[in-house]
């Protein structure tokens, strides 16, 4: 859960990759550095606990020339937050230079070997032990920095994605992955490296994505080599980006967060454009044409996900069920993996992650195929390591998402679930036309129902402001918003840091209502559906503890905003798609209490998007 970013050219590396840190901050802030390599081929590492921003101030009166680089943004794994344990890790002749994402878990092992050779350490992270072994490979062998690199991690369990540059090859620098992301940039006369594709779009579309245990060679003025951990030559797939610096900008909105709540009504239409008729009832994903017998013999449904990608599949649960009339159990990875599951060639698995990286997911992927399961992937970034392991897929389409709350990403999987339920129950034959019109009219609908969500924020801007100062929240919800009720707490106490609970309406009564009193204030999810004489009855029994409700209805409601505090109306869609718009007033809420309340949305603390260590 780090960012990683190297350049080798023409130009002064020092601005490449501080601009790249910076769109990679959303991967780890707790500390930065910078190994510059410069004329006459002396390193110059530098580093601090705290932000990019933290780094630039301390650079500011340092050597920062160098044409060839390596840098890293950190979110600590092994050893606390600090100077020392910051990125990069230098060799003990100080020669050898390495940026780390990943995991190395028999670092324990390696470093005692190590030391009883005479290493000496000085930083608490598993990440120091792989540069000295590098090293150490590398003088007892008395070969390249790329035998040694391979030679080493022959010897590494866990995960990796790593950069390293050797004063001794001053042209050379030599970057290898497993279980971890890391994409390399080609542009004219000049190569990047990076955990993501966001630090190399502002210099080239030309990207190649490292496989597992692949080890790629970048000399200077020399063509890109690739070979696997045997030294045999791999495949060099050169892929085109399509994406645009100003994705990756705030857009005159003061918070990603925000922009990306916002940008929700286009990003809608990105995910279902071609995918659902603009008349009828027709929704077509290529994933389910071009595997329709996989779908029309599957016993069952297995989703895997993490987080805030395991709430949307919560609700793909229900619109699977109910539409496709298909059994669907939902895990969360990191259980499903250690699980030792029942899975056979007639299982599909969905698994599902924005970023496409989630390492609990990569491994359920993993079990899953061994298993002989079909495995459909649902992510949002192209070419990511799900979207090149799974069987087929789809893509939400809904852009890069830089806040570290996942909003439009939420919603992205909700609609491409949606469907995907609706396009298997069509080739099944489980849905009636009616309900067929119904949903892919409400598809094509989401972008204007979520505009008109979006007006609610003034209101809640100035409703969160009575909110600001308590300690807990209780999140209601009932059928398809059940989920939504897990997702609205989860929201709050990743950028609030405020303790919230979702729970299913009904079992309020199971338990959490004896939390209930005026200092306690409950969400409820309450639009009108099936469910809402009984959600009504759940608020009255609030109410008649002292507590205060926020209410979340469909407009017209008049019952509910008799009894509730506050109430948020939201424009009438069907009850399978209800849980897209519900979600709008709920990262509102989320958002404007955590400004109100001094946090950084942005980046909440110990959180990193993209979790790609266990």
């Amino acid at each position: 859960m780090c960012g990683i970013v190297g350049y080798i050219g023409g130009r002064p590396a020092y601005e490449i990759l501080i601009k790249g840190l910076h769109r990679l901050e959303y991967r780890g802030y707790d500390s930065a550095g910078v190994a510059l390599m410069g004329e006459g081929s002396e390193l110059n590492v530098y580093k601090t606990r705290g932000k990019v921003s933290d780094l630039e101030r301390f650079c500011s009166s340092k050597d920062i020339s160098g044409t060839i680089g390596i840098a890293h943004t950190r979110w600590a794994t092994h050893g606390e937050p600090n100077d020392v344990n910051a990125h990069p890790h230098v060799s003990r002749s100080g020669n050898i230079a390495l940026v780390h994402n990943g995991t190395i878990e028999n670092y324990h092992v390696l470093k005692e070997a190590l030391e009883i050779e005479g290493c000496k350490f000085h930083s608490d992270t598993d990440t120091e032990v792989l540069v000295q072994l590098i090293e150490y490979v590398k003088e007892k062998n008395k070969c390249s920095l790329i035998d040694a690199v391979r030679g080493a991690l022959k010897e590494v369990v866990g995960a990796y994605a790593i950069g390293v540059v050797d004063t001794t090859e001053p042209d050379t620098m030599i970057c290898a992955r497993k279980s971890s992301p890391l994409v390399i940039g080609i542009g004219e006369n000049e190569t990047f490296i990076a955990s993501d594709a966001t630090p190399i779009i502002e210099y080239t579309d030309q990207v190649v994505y490292l496989n597992d245990d692949e080890i790629a060679i970048i000399q200077r003025g020399q063509p890109l080599q690739i070979v696997d951990s045997d030294n045999l030559p791999a495949a060099i797939d050169i892929k085109t980006l399509r994406l645009s610096v100003s994705q990756l900008e705030k857009g005159g909105y003061p918070h990603f967060m925000l922009k990306e709540i916002f940008e929700q009504p286009r990003t809608i239409q990105d995910c279902i454009r071609g995918r659902v008729a603009s008349s009828g009832d027709e929704v077509s994903l290529s994933g389910v044409t071009e595997n329709k017998e996989r779908f029309i013999n599957a016993n069952r449904i297995v989703i895997v996900a993490c987080g805030t990608s395991w709430h949307a599949g919560l609700i793909g649960k229900r619109l699977l069920q109910e539409i496709a009339r298909i059994p669907v159990e939902v895990e969360y990875a990191s259980e499903f993996r250690y699980s030792n599951p029942i899975l056979t060639s007639n299982d599909i698995v969905i698994a599902i992650s924005q970023s496409g990286e989630t390492a609990d997911t990569l491994a359920a992927i993993q079990m899953a195929k061994k298993c002989g399961a079909f495995v459909y992937g649902i992510c949002n970034v192209v070419g990511s390591s799900i979207a090149r392991a799974t069987d087929s897929g789809t893509y939400i389409h809904v852009g890069p998402e830089i806040g570290v709350a996942s909003t439009k990403a939420f919603t992205g999987q909700v609609t491409v679930l949606a469907m995907l339920a609706m396009a298997v129950g069509t080739l099944k034959n489980t849905v009636s036309k009616e309900t067929r019109f119904a949903v892919a009219k409400a598809l094509r609908s989401l972008p204007s129902l979520i505009k008109q969500a979006l007006r609610l924020n003034d209101r809640i801007e100035k409703l969160s402001s009575t909110y600001t100062y308590v300690h807990n929240f209780l999140y209601l919800g009932r059928g398809y918003n059940y989920p939504s009720a897990l997702e609205g707490a989860l929201k709050l106490k990743e950028i609030s840091y405020i303790h919230a609970e979702g729970y299913p309406a009904a079992e309020m009564k199971h338990g959490p209502i004896a939390l209930i009193d005026h200092e306690l204030p409950t969400v409820v999810i309450a639009p009108d559906d099936e469910m809402h004489e009984k959600i009504i009855s759940n608020i009255q029994q609030v109410k008649a503890r002292g507590g205060s409700v926020i209410a979340i209805v469909t407009k017209g409601d008049t019952t509910i905003k008799e009894i509730a505090d506050h109430v948020l109306e939201i424009p009438m869609v069907p009850e399978c798609m209800s849980p897209v718009i519900v979600s709008i007033p709920l990262q509102l809420l989320a958002y404007h209490i955590a400004i109100k309340k001094g946090c950084n949305v942005d980046m909440p603390r110990n959180l990193a998007k993209s979790v790609t260590v266990e």
